[in-house]
């Protein structure tokens, strides 16, 4: 399949209410409003195709940057790549569940996260933390650099509450997961999640809902989900 042919496919699998519902979040034209689930009969048939990833993300249309990241064959990326990709992320959907996950998957993970991180850049940031969030719900503890993630929860602590809203986000998401998913931290993360307490993320004059991170850790206690990992990041 080519470029083309995909998009065709895309049309056709479109609807208005799920295009209403991504215009809201912040996506615009071109994009059909194509379900995810209703995408994964396309990944099977094309599988990993990294050329053909780059040509559908490169097109703009949000659905077909989303099939991008669901094909591509991320372990050939290089820090480049995901550069020129988290440049052409115009809003959260974008560099947080189609750039940070598929980065995600590669060796180089933590490296470009890290150094989005550092940019102060809104989106940059965002996909930085989320990227650590998908890591750490996926891949062995023992992976990890305790010192360093603790020092990054200390810099959440410090300066989420002064951070662009949808980074603010990201990183309430990081505390959270950090304080489920890796266990040498759990207390750790409690205690910054307390100290953080409520996060208020606007878009726009709309306030959206955010996790209460301490509650949801104390949540995941509970239910004796300490510890969680996902099987698999990507589709």
């Amino acid at each position: 399949m080519n470029a083309n042919e995909v998009l065709q496919e895309l049309a056709a699998l479109g609807t208005e209410r799920t295009k209403k519902v991504y215009t809201q979040n912040g996506a615009r034209e071109p994009l059909f409003g194509v379900a995810t689930g209703a995408m994964k009969p396309l990944v099977k048939r094309i599988k990993k195709n990294q050329a053909l990833a780059e040509e559908l993300y490169a097109t703009g249309n949000y659905d077909a940057m989303y099939l991008a990241g669901m094909v591509a064959d991320a372990k050939t990326m290089t820090a480049a790549d995901f550069d020129r990709w988290i440049e052409g992320a115009y809003f959260y959907m974008i560099s947080d569940f189609i750039v940070a996950v598929t980065l995600a998957d590669t060796g180089i993970a933590q490296a470009v996260s890290d150094r989005w991180i550092a940019s102060g850049q809104e989106l940059y940031v965002s996909a930085g933390y989320s990227c650590y969030c998908w890591l750490l719900g996926n891949r062995k503890d023992a992976e990890f650099d305790k010192g360093k993630l603790e020092a990054m929860l200390d810099t959440v602590r410090d300066t989420i509450h002064t951070s662009p809203y949808r980074a603010q986000y990201a990183m309430n998401n990081f505390v959270q997961t950090v304080g489920i998913s890796y266990l040498p931290l759990h207390e750790k993360a409690l205690a910054v999640a307390k100290a953080i307490g409520s996060v208020e993320v606007r878009r726009g004059s709309t306030r959206l809902s955010v996790p209460i991170a301490a509650e949801e850790i104390e949540k995941a206690a509970a239910k004796g989900r300490l510890g969680f990992k996902r099987k698999y990041l990507r589709c």
